[in-house]
């Protein structure tokens, strides 16, 4: 449970909150009494693969996935060898669609993380087969500030908005400094209410390189 990156620095007076360290002894206590997901050392892994100085784009998910062996600690990703969730799936497609690319055959973001997407959600944990369930004990308070400190602190920034959860999630986002990009949710039950045909992935890195950043390779191998 512990940030190894330049996260720690700059997130230092969000950890020395009341509600934060409030927020801590309530998901040690869960995760002692019950089962919780993602495992405890992937709790902080958003953070642990793109560092505050590397990120360049954010995507924001809602939280985990609820099923075992599901969660890693990244937005929309799965282990390699675990099913393709169906929005992970969607996503996949208007990658492939959007990009020329085959679509991945494994659900692991790592590459993304690595590259520079910051694959957030707004609640870190969650309850075996219960989504959602672990709302409300301080997380959304702890990711809003995450998204604020990159907007403030950071240019040229590329968010990822899928949803009116995340679009909500992202109303502190300066859209003069960064690029915001919004669509439907790529769940099946809206996909195909704007998120297919969106084009997310090739928008993003035409800004990146319009702003003289490294594109994202978006395929995985």
């Amino acid at each position: 449970m512990h940030i190894t990156t330049d996260w720690n620095e700059q997130l230092a007076n969000e950890f020395n909150q009341t509600y934060f360290q409030q927020l801590i002894q309530e998901v040690q206590h869960a995760y002692e009494k019950e089962s919780v997901f993602p495992a405890k050392e992937d709790l902080f892994r958003a953070f642990n693969e793109t560092s505050f100085d590397q990120t360049k784009v954010v995507i924001i998910g809602q939280d985990p996935y609820h099923g075992v062996n599901q969660a890693n600690g990244l937005s929309f990703s799965v282990a390699k060898g675990q099913p393709i969730p169906p929005s992970l799936r969607n996503i996949f497609k208007e990658l492939s669609d959007d990009m020329q690319i085959a679509e991945p055959t494994h659900g692991d973001l790592t590459s993304w993380a690595n590259q520079g997407v910051l694959l957030l959600n707004s609640v870190l944990t969650v309850r075996n087969g219960e989504a959602f369930s672990h709302r409300h004990l301080g997380w959304e308070q702890f990711t809003d500030q995450v998204i604020e400190k990159i907007s403030k602190d950071k240019e040229n920034v590329v968010f990822i908005l899928w949803g009116k959860h995340a679009l909500k999630k992202g109303q502190t986002i300066n859209p003069f400094k960064h690029l915001v990009i919004h669509s439907a949710h790529p769940s099946p039950l809206s996909a195909y209410r704007g998120f297919f045909g969106s084009k997310p992935f090739s928008k993003a890195n035409q800004y990146l390189v319009e702003k003289n950043k490294n594109p994202i390779d978006w395929r995985l191998s």
